[in-house]
């Protein structure tokens, strides 16, 4: 095969925030998942959208039916009571990380790794813990350039 012609592929996004997520459960630890709540095709409650973002808790216990495809995530989950079905199109999910420690990792808005792209630059996981070493703290994030 020649240089010129290289094979198309798929994202690797809903690979990466697979792995992540059964990585994160292995560890007993509760993933979160991060949405761009504002971005075209997101079906999540408004009630629970802070500054155009929403955290999602998609731990077994929390979430029904959860399935992970090249066209995003979906589930079912209840919010105040409510069963409510969720829908997160891939370009929408910002990020996955543990509750617990914010291990995990953040993706560009819009998009996230792939094969033909540089490594990210973009947004890391940063936890106060790192920050400060007092354990009166909570583990937070934010998001460094």
């Amino acid at each position: 095969m020649s240089d010129s012609k290289k094979p198309a592929m798929s994202s690797s996004k809903p690979y990466l925030v697979n792995a992540l997520y059964q990585w994160i459960v292995d560890n007993n630890c509760t993933p979160y998942v991060l949405v761009d709540a504002y971005q075209q095709g997101v079906e999540v409650p408004q009630d629970f959208v802070k500054d155009g973002q929403i955290v999602l808790n998609v731990s077994p216990n929390a979430v029904v039916q959860l399935s992970i495809d090249n066209q995003g995530m979906r589930f079912n989950a209840r919010f105040a009571g409510i069963p409510t079905d969720v829908f997160a199109p891939l370009s929408a999910i910002l990020g996955i990380y543990a509750k617990e420690n914010g291990q995990g990792m953040m993706f560009e808005a819009g998009g996230g790794p792939s094969p033909e792209d540089e490594p990210p630059r973009g947004p890391k996981l940063v936890s106060r813990q790192d920050k400060a070493s007092s354990s009166e703290q909570k583990p937070s994030l934010r998001v460094v350039k």
